[in-house]
């Protein structure tokens, strides 16, 4: 197997049930690397498959000598599998493949070519059509307006530097975000265009509505993690000063009410109470998400320190 320094880039293959798929997306980049020359390797995760993806990706390792494999005992997920991925990749470059092999293995040194042109992470931006085309194009619509991020296609094929994931960190899901959390912490964001192939063998793991749904909910968490996590009052100081307004707003009418038509609204000066206490609630509660912003700030950087420290000890 090459040592660390001898692997450019690490193809990461997270792996449920594609028994099938394994072996040939092996094979696809046996071709790559021999035609291509470059030095690469094929981290294979087997995320606690019922079939014999383990066996598969073991039969690959002992094929092929730029091959590693990693097995799960039970399924954790598409973000999980790729954490252990990248735990034994040794490349400085690493590359998300999806097993099915709609992605052609031809895109990827593509990919990484304009990694060494000077951008942090490649985004492939998919030519052909698929499922779940007009979802995955709103979905894709709403993240641009909501993160101001000009890329056509963010849950695709895609290259990143290793050293970005020293200042993102990816919770259950979150890898389909990656390009946003990147662009978030000022890191080069690039796409290009890449081929799709309609799958061959087994089925696709990402269907139905509740995979909507998660995905929308988890768009919505990760916009108030890198927006209003950030500046918190951005978000508590607003609905504070709306609600404080709207107080002083229905405590106006109430006396005009009062003193102009001689009507007295007993439920409107509750409404009043209401939305002022309110209003300073929010207030104090953006005070202190702030304080809990500026501690946060400092573990981050107390963790990163400790991580640029540890190779050298």
């Amino acid at each position: 197997m090459a040592s660390k320094r001898e692997v450019h880039y690490s193809v990461l293959v997270p792996a449920y049930n594609e028994d099938e798929n394994i072996l040939r997306v092996a094979e696809q980049f046996a071709k790559v690397f021999s035609q291509t020359g470059d030095k690469g390797e094929v981290v294979f995760i087997d995320d606690g498959s019922t079939d014999k993806t383990k066996l598969r990706t073991e039969e690959a390792r002992q094929k092929y000598h730029f091959v590693k494999a990693v097995s799960y005992p039970r399924n954790q997920g598409k973000t999980s599998a790729l954490m252990a991925g990248f735990e034994v990749a040794a490349g400085e470059i690493y590359v998300i493949y999806d097993a099915d092999l709609q992605f052609d293995p031809w895109d990827v040194p593509r990919l990484v070519a304009e990694i060494d042109r000077g951008a942090d992470i490649v985004t492939g931006w998919k030519q052909g059509k698929y499922q779940k085309q007009l979802v995955s194009g709103i979905y894709n619509w709403v993240c641009r307006k909501l993160f101001r991020l000009e890329v056509h296609d963010l849950n695709s094929i895609k290259a990143f530097k290793r050293e970005i994931l020293e200042n993102v960190s990816l919770r259950e899901d979150w890898h389909r975000y990656l390009v946003v959390l990147a662009a978030q912490q000022g890191y080069r964001v690039s796409e290009i265009k890449v081929t799709l192939h309609p799958r061959l063998y087994g089925k696709s793991k990402y269907s139905g509505w509740g995979r909507i749904l998660t995905g929308f909910l988890d768009l919505l968490s990760v916009k108030f993690q890198t927006s209003f996590m950030k500046k918190p009052m951005l978000l508590f100081g607003t609905v504070g000063v709306v609600l404080t307004l709207l107080g002083l707003l229905a405590g106006l009418i109430a006396l005009i009410l009062r003193f102009g038509f001689g009507h007295g609204f007993r439920p409107l000066l509750y409404l009043v109470m209401l939305l002022v206490i309110s209003g300073i609630l929010f207030f104090i509660l953006g005070f202190l998400a702030e304080a809990i912003a500026n501690l946060s700030e400092k573990v981050d950087e107390l963790q990163k320190g400790i991580r640029k420290r540890s190779p050298s000890e």
